[in-house]
């Protein structure tokens, strides 16, 4: 009997606290596992399309030999240029009401029916607006996904992980 895919969702402290390096490692280590992963990059911002050079999900595929060829797009779904929270990123493209958690929440799923683990990767922190009414915390739950924190290791970080937790 199969069992459902494991999903975990990496969010942070805040931007640029190594969200990403940590989905990479993680998709590593699973692969050294035997297992068949998936990394998801459900909201990527700060980047023209997955192709771009600071496209999260182009950094995970070219440094995890196991997806060397195939193609980073797959694992975007909403990509938006400027370096904001997603749904002032999209609103600033005219997108904002593109931005659909249902959407998010059956690709997900889609993609637990072929792949174990699922690796998903948020955008900036808990807090995040994703659209008009949700937050990244709220991605976090409609994905049924476990929450691993990525946290720096410098002065404040006490402060905003225990915070981070407290969110969740």
């Amino acid at each position: 009997m199969n069992r459902p895919a494991k999903r975990y969702f990496v969010t942070g402290t805040d931007t640029g606290v190594g969200k990403t390096i940590l989905s990479l490692l993680m998709m590593r280590f699973c692969y050294e596992m035997g297992d068949c992963p998936f990394y998801i990059k459900p909201l990527q911002t700060g980047c023209g399309d997955p192709y771009d050079t600071d496209s999260d999900s182009k950094l995970i595929y070219r440094n995890v030999k196991e997806l060397k060829g195939k193609d980073p797009a797959d694992s975007v779904i909403y990509c938006f240029k400027n370096p904001k929270a997603p749904y002032f990123a999209a609103r600033d493209e005219g997108r904002e009401t593109d931005i659909d958690v249902k959407a998010i929440r059956e690709f997900v799923d889609r993609k637990a029916q072929f792949f174990n683990p699922l690796v998903l990767e948020g955008a900036g922190g808990l807090f995040v607006p994703v659209d008009k009414n949700l937050f990244m915390v709220d991605l976090v739950k409609v994905t049924t996904a476990d929450p691993v924190v990525a946290a720096r290791a410098g002065l404040g970080t006490i402060n905003h992980t225990l915070l981070t937790l407290e969110a969740l």
